[in-house]
């Protein structure tokens, strides 16, 4: 019996993992789960966004499953899922964009892994400045050998689990010949050791412009923080959007897995809500339990479901709910 932390989170979180959890149950994988609290629900239950007893469950179980998270406008955390992140840190963002059928998406059979370096770079909250007269704004980005290092080997070891032929390194070092010069070395390092993985290198702005002209030649993508941030949702856009975009943060003693879309207040309790992108990153859960069998089922009922379009949310074109949703992908799975 594996137990998992599972944070419901805002506006239209509880909505959307009540319906992943329906599709959990229905696989019979032995999972339980341990509700905790984060975001504007820890803060009316608990008075504070991110309660200990949350941390604790997470450290505990080392697995957790989290909808979307409100982060107020004002003091305290800039983000609570960069808070996580360094708390935890869970250094490796992999967001997989996979082509699903009956979406509204411009390309078809697109395969990306994004492997985003998730601690360091751009967005470090130390060193960020404005000058007393409000007209010079500063930041620092720093990255390390040690962060380059880790996350390259992440991206290579994922590749060789998953069957992955190629990797690509994109980088800024024609200009940013310190910050991003270093990932890049550290990247030809690593990849030097990994002969049997393809390796190439390219420039961020015209790796944009190679996504959207040709995105069929990119298999695994490994970069620095603010890079991979923008990626991801570009790839997310490939195939349909931040619906059907899953994001897993992993470190070496915890795994957060999210749907990396909002908390949509605006449809929240309506039962509108697409599940699938929390439920995508559910299977990318089970393959990390070692549950890949179970992870690939999720998938394909997703697959499924979306094929026969009859229950599916409006923002895929259908006219069913969240419930309904959940219910096509239960009865596929039984």
């Amino acid at each position: 019996m594996n137990t998992i932390a599972v944070i419901r989170g805002d506006g239209i979180g509880p909505e959307i993992m009540d319906a992943a959890l329906r599709v959990l149950d229905a696989l019979d994988a032995g999972l339980s789960y341990e509700f905790v609290d984060a975001g504007m629900a820890a803060l009316e239950q608990h008075g504070e966004l991110l309660p200990q007893a949350t941390l604790e469950a997470i450290a505990r179980h080392r697995v957790a499953l989290k909808g979307p998270l409100t982060t107020p406008v004002g003091d305290g955390f800039s983000s609570l899922n960069v808070e996580l992140r360094k708390r935890f840190d869970l250094y490796a963002n992999v967001r997989p964009a996979l082509s699903m059928p009956g979406t509204r998406a411009h390309y078809e059979n697109i395969d990306i892994i994004t492997v985003r370096e998730n601690t360091e770079g751009a967005y470090l909250t130390e060193g960020q400045t404005l000058s007393a007269d409000g007209q010079t704004a500063q930041s620092i980005v720093r990255n390390t050998r040690r962060g380059a290092e880790r996350i390259v080997r992440h991206a290579f070891e994922l590749a060789g689990k998953r069957g992955r032929k190629k990797i690509t390194a994109v980088h800024k070092a024609n200009i940013l010949k310190t910050s991003s010069g270093l990932f890049l070395d550290v990247a030809r390092e690593v990849a030097a050791q990994h002969p049997a993985i393809a390796f190439n290198e390219m420039i961020v702005d015209n790796t944009c412009m190679q996504l959207v002209m040709d995105p069929w030649q990119f298999d695994v993508i490994v970069t620095t923080n603010l890079f991979g941030d923008i990626l991801s949702d570009l790839c997310a856009g490939l195939i349909g959007g931040l619906g059907l975009a899953p994001g897993a943060n992993i470190g070496s003693a915890a795994a957060i897995f999210e749907a990396v879309h909002g908390s949509a207040p605006d449809i929240a309790g309506r039962h509108v809500a697409n599940p699938c992108a929390l439920l995508l990153a559910a299977a990318e859960m089970l393959d990390h339990l070692g549950m890949v069998e179970q992870g690939t089922r999720v998938r394909d009922a997703i697959r499924a479901t979306l094929a026969a379009h009859d229950r599916v949310t409006p923002d895929l074109g259908g006219d069913g709910s969240t419930e309904s949703f959940a219910q096509a992908l239960v009865e596929y799975l039984r």
